[in-house]
């Protein structure tokens, strides 16, 4: 099944390009031609890079890595939450801020002590606060998880970026690349693809655009994730034969043969019997040496 068609990209309004007085020249190779101002993107090219970049995050999410939606214009706010979530990865749609990855100890406190604030919320410690105390702390968490909510379960730096708009997310790219973080990134012809390891040039400003790129990337992560589930179900499942070889190997133990229960009750009675009389022989005859040391007692 193909990532995305040719059909896909153009009624998403892919192709459309800035206009050209506004175009970074570094883009050429990614222009195809010029119409009414415009400049129109090769959709050739946006296919392939589109590719590339569906297996490098496929590859990150199987090695067990997390990826990092970006997007905080209007545009792209909605989508980024939207797919991000529904391919459970990580994802910032407000606003990035500074040392995001370059100071993510700092970030981890600010982390935790969003998660205090809701845990406050939640267990009755507000109960034994003054209503402007209460005020100031809903104000604070509200802040933080409109900022940081997205990735407030993130324990580590992700494996890859995926960014919408370099210019607009021009920290994050920097931060990026002084990280040694992967970058994926839509590149619009008033961008600079340079520095970024999977462009995917197109348009980043139409909202169907927008979301095309962010759900591609989302199902990207989907299969690397059902890749994953897939291999650790024929684990399991190479697991239970070689148990059950085993046990069809090892011996089966004395007590747990099938017996025929008539036969077994009879020659058991006969065991029994057998075993009675010789106890009642071993008792006459330890009593019979008792008699005979009581009598060589009396001699004496």
């Amino acid at each position: 099944m193909a990532v995305v068609t040719m059909k896909n990209l153009l009624e998403s309004g892919v192709h459309f390009g800035h206009q050209v007085k506004r175009w970074d020249p570094r883009m050429k190779k990614y222009i195809f031609a010029e119409r009414n101002g415009i400049h129109i993107i090769d959709l050739q090219k946006t296919i392939q890079s589109i590719k590339d970049a569906y297996e490098a995050v496929r590859k990150t999410v199987a090695a067990g890595k997390t990826v990092l939606f970006v997007g905080t214009k209007k545009q792209a706010q909605q989508a980024v939450q939207k797919e991000a979530e529904r391919c459970g990865m990580f994802y910032i749609n407000n606003r990035w801020l500074g040392g995001m990855l370059t100071n993510f100890v700092t970030i981890k406190k600010s982390l935790l002590r969003l998660k205090k604030l809701e845990k406050m919320e939640v267990d009755g410690t507000f109960e034994n606060l003054t209503k402007k105390e209460i005020s100031g702390l809903g104000k604070e968490r509200i802040k933080l998880q409109k900022n940081l909510g997205g990735i407030k379960e993130m324990k580590e730096l992700p494996g890859i970026l995926f960014i919408i708009d370099t210019r607009k997310e021009a920290i994050a790219v920097a931060e990026a690349q002084r990280q040694g973080i992967p970058i994926i990134a839509v590149v619009d012809t008033n961008c600079n693809p340079e520095g970024i390891n999977y462009p995917i040039p197109g348009n980043d400003d139409a909202i169907r655009a927008i979301t095309l790129f962010t759900q591609i990337i989302a199902n990207a992560v989907i299969e690397a994730d059902n890749e994953v589930g897939l291999k650790i179900i024929e684990t399991l499942g190479d697991e239970d034969e070689d148990i059950e070889g085993l046990l069809n190997d090892a011996s089966i133990k004395e007590e747990d043969r099938e017996i025929d229960i008539e036969k077994y009750t009879t020659e058991e009675a006969c065991k029994a019997a057998k075993t009675n009389e010789e106890a009642s022989e071993d008792d006459d005859r330890d009593a019979q040496i008792q008699v005979d040391v009581d009598k060589v007692y009396k001699d004496e």
